[in-house]
């Protein structure tokens, strides 16, 4: 059963860009690349389930998180777009244009690959149940316990990205980590789908990212034979990292679509 989910749709004209996060992340990490693309078109970015204001649910699998984004696109009367999806999105947005092409205009994959990838996160929920277990007050007390296990800051600020304020004023996570760890196995495991999507392709990769390497291509050409790669002077989140170089790249080749 789908999942309804969360997405800010700044509306427009033109065929949309839909883009979806990865894992721990949330719609909003996109704004300020939403706000540049709103400049040319309509532009959707979702929360997938168990991540930022959509709801918690269990089930992990891409066919399932497929599902749910075909069922928001058909909400929003949206018949065919542009999908980007970053890491764990990515794999999500290659099940759907192999489950659905004749939704999908092209699809724009950024740092992930369609191979299972072994265990990486296992700090990450050690961190975030460290910071469950003390019930911080502030975003202060939330980076101390979340450096108890994480070293490198720009981890740490992006998970506090998913704080939020219950009703009595505590800081918890907003995502739905219980379904999150429970699915973590699938999430690791390929896109769903059959056979490949023959449609415009973009592969994005960054160049101090370990996530597609050149091994790795031949994988992606199978499932996107049409693919086009670029490769961003950045790591895996190459869309905070080279935001400039990043939005050039996903502008050029819908431009180059579009003419």
């Amino acid at each position: 059963m789908s999942v309804e989910l969360h997405a800010i749709d700044t509306g427009g004209e033109g065929t949309p860009l839909v883009v979806v996060h990865g894992l721990m992340g949330s719609a909003d990490n996109w704004r300020s690349h939403v706000k540049q693309w709103h400049r040319k078109r309509r532009v959707v970015a979702v929360d997938l389930r168990n991540h930022g204001r959509s709801p918690h649910a269990p089930g992990m699998r891409y066919a399932e998180m497929a599902g749910d984004l075909l069922a928001c696109l058909d909400r929003l009367g949206i018949q065919r777009c542009h999908l980007l999806g970053h890491s764990m999105g990515g794999k999500v947005v290659m099940t759907l244009a192999r489950q659905h092409p004749e939704r999908v205009a092209s699809l724009i994959v950024a740092d992930i690959a369609a191979v299972r990838y072994g265990h990486g996160h296992d700090e990450i929920f050690a961190a975030l149940h460290h910071v469950e277990a003390h019930t911080p007050s502030n975003r202060r007390e939330v980076d101390a316990l979340l450096a108890e296990h994480i070293e490198e800051k720009g981890t740490r600020l992006f998970l506090a990205t998913n704080l939020e304020r219950d009703s009595d004023g505590r800081l918890g996570w907003r995502l739905g980590l219980e379904h999150i760890e429970a699915g973590y196995d699938a999430i690791r495991d390929l896109p769903d789908g059959e056979g490949a999507y023959a449609g415009p392709s973009l592969i994005l990769r960054g160049s101090r990212s370990s996530y597609v390497t050149d091994e790795m291509l031949s994988g992606l050409r199978e499932l996107l034979p049409r693919a086009e790669v670029v490769t961003l002077e950045a790591g895996h989140w190459l869309h905070a990292e080279a935001p400039t170089e990043f939005q050039a790249a996903v502008n050029d080749f819908i431009a180059a679509l579009e003419d």
